[in-house]
């Protein structure tokens, strides 16, 4: 019987029973990933692709995907940004994360790959030299000083840790001066690689038997090492040359499913340009002028609306405004129109007013509050710059506006004719006759007519109050700045439009 089951053993260690046996009783194995995504991870680490992968993300968790792979290519960016990323990938529970690296993560990107559980990287592809630097007065880059450097290598560190990579050689790409060696421990055999002050600092420093230097890691240059070293340094844990490859790595089934960028991340992208942002601004002002100009339209307050409502929104989707620049920029339209409609004179509401706007509208285009460095100043100078032209040209636009509104061929549509039209022309001396004008009722509902008298009870900015008689009513000049107590005359009334002009003028 022993004999017989020897036999059995060395036939099924041969293949031959064993082969049979497998045929007929193992399961057929599952794929280790049933649903695979690809996000696209490319181009300067900012805010915008911040969010933009935030977005993805959303979306790869709301179709049930098991693992997310993020494809890099990218030079870095900035340092806030790309460790906000990589947190989010470390501590993404719902699906297993994958760096793809085909040609370069750099910087920032380096700190973004190192937040996923596995590094898969193209032979030739590049990982590393992530010091952080700054733009200096002279306009050239510098290396930034050490407490920054402390902060971003204890950092790195943690975030190697987390994914049980080297923390000396993660360390490397952010301090130049730091050399790793590779080690064995004399007791137990184990490989490591760790830095001259992490071999003396450890339990027993006598056990690690010091190997040969890190070339990468030598004094003066920040760790940069390609695909085939990276996994020779247990940075990456596999390498593919292409998504194929990647595809058969991972043991999937199928191509992962790539999420493109969709309708609202290009909104996104166009809206937070430089020259898209100047236009909305001047168009919503503008539509702001014509609401407190002719409140009883409306059109222009839904359109100013919808510009800065387009602003914030793609503001909030690029990661660079919250709920306070919303709050801020509320008040100061509230403060204008309590200045301008409650409290006549430009005095505390009206310039408290305008710096909450221009303020607001700042703060949502960066993400500091007070700029410190080279380059904080120049995203400062920048939006300021916008502000001040969307400023000028809002002026220009809104003096041609305040003049030819009414007669402007779109926008006469706009404006309701009062039933005496005709009659308010020969008022005026439209018809040219030495015939005088018949006196008629108003043909109007506010109880004064073209040619009336009144007098300023606040300043005329141009849209103010004036009194007729014992009527106060909202009236409008045609673009000159009247002061209270001037004498005004009306010259045009268009629907809820009552224009004057001073006396002396007319």
């Amino acid at each position: 019987m022993f004999a017989k089951l020897g036999i059995l053993l060395a036939l099924a260690s041969d293949g031959t029973v064993g082969s049979c046996l497998a045929a007929d009783e193992a399961p057929t194995p599952r794929p280790k990933y049933e649903r695979a995504v690809l996000i696209r991870f490319e181009g300067t680490i900012t805010p915008l692709l911040e969010q933009f992968l935030y977005r993805k993300l959303a979306a790869a968790e709301a179709d049930q995907a098991d693992l997310v792979i993020v494809e890099i290519d990218s030079p870095g960016g900035l340092v806030d940004s790309s460790f906000n990323v990589a947190h989010r990938l470390r501590d993404l529970d719902w699906a297993a994360t994958v760096a793809f690296v085909p040609r370069e993560a750099l910087s920032g990107a380096a700190i973004v790959a190192l937040g996923c559980e596995q590094i898969i990287m193209a032979p030739t592809a590049v990982l590393g030299d992530a010091g952080p630097i700054f733009l200096g007065e002279d306009s050239l880059f510098r290396h930034a000083p050490e407490k920054l450097r402390s902060d971003l290598a204890r950092k790195i560190r943690d975030l190697a840790e987390r994914r049980r990579r080297p923390p000396a050689l993660a360390e490397a790409m952010v301090d130049m001066n730091l050399t790793v060696y590779e080690v064995k421990n004399r007791q137990t055999g184990a490989r490591a690689f760790l830095s001259e002050h992490e071999i003396k600092s450890s339990p027993h420093p006598d056990q690690w038997e010091k190997g040969p230097l890190v070339l990468e890691s030598r004094e003066g240059s920040f760790l940069e090492v390609n695909g085939q070293r990276a996994v020779e340094l247990t940075l990456a844990e596999g390498q593919a040359a292409d998504r194929e490859e990647l595809q058969k790595l991972l043991g999937l089934t199928g191509a992962p499913q790539v999420l493109e960028p969709g309708g609202v991340d290009t909104a996104v992208d166009i809206l937070n340009s430089a020259w898209i942002t100047g236009l909305l601004f001047v168009v919503g002002l503008v539509a702001l002028y014509v609401e407190f100009s002719t409140p009883g339209i409306g059109l222009g307050g839904l359109v100013s609306l919808l510009c800065f409502a387009l602003f914030f929104w793609s503001r909030f989707l690029g990661g660079t405004a919250e709920v306070l620049e919303v709050v801020l920029f509320l008040s100061g339209v509230a403060f204008l129109a309590v200045e301008l409609f409650v409290l006549p004179g430009f005095g505390v509401a009206g310039i408290g007013g305008l710096l909450l706007i221009v303020i607001s509208v700042l703060m949502a285009c960066q993400t500091f509050l007070i700029p410190e460095t080279k380059y904080e100043w120049e995203v400062f100078g920048k939006s300021l710059m916008m502000i001040s032209c969307s400023a000028l040209a809002f002026l220009a636009v809104a003096a041609s506006f305040g003049r030819h509104f009414g007669s402007l061929p779109l926008f006469n549509r706009l404006v309701l004719q009062p039933a005496g039209a005709e009659r308010t022309a020969r008022a005026a001396g439209g018809d040219g006759g030495d015939k005088p004008a018949p006196i008629l009722a108003p043909a109007n509902p506010f109880g004064v007519d073209v040619g009336d008298w009144g007098l300023a009870v606040s300043p005329l900015r141009p849209a103010g109050r004036a009194r007729f008689g014992d009527r106060y009513l909202d009236v409008l000049t045609d673009g000159d700045f009247v002061e209270r107590g001037r004498q005004v005359r009306i010259i045009e009334i268009q629907g809820s439009r009552i224009v004057v002009r001073d006396v002396e003028e007319a």
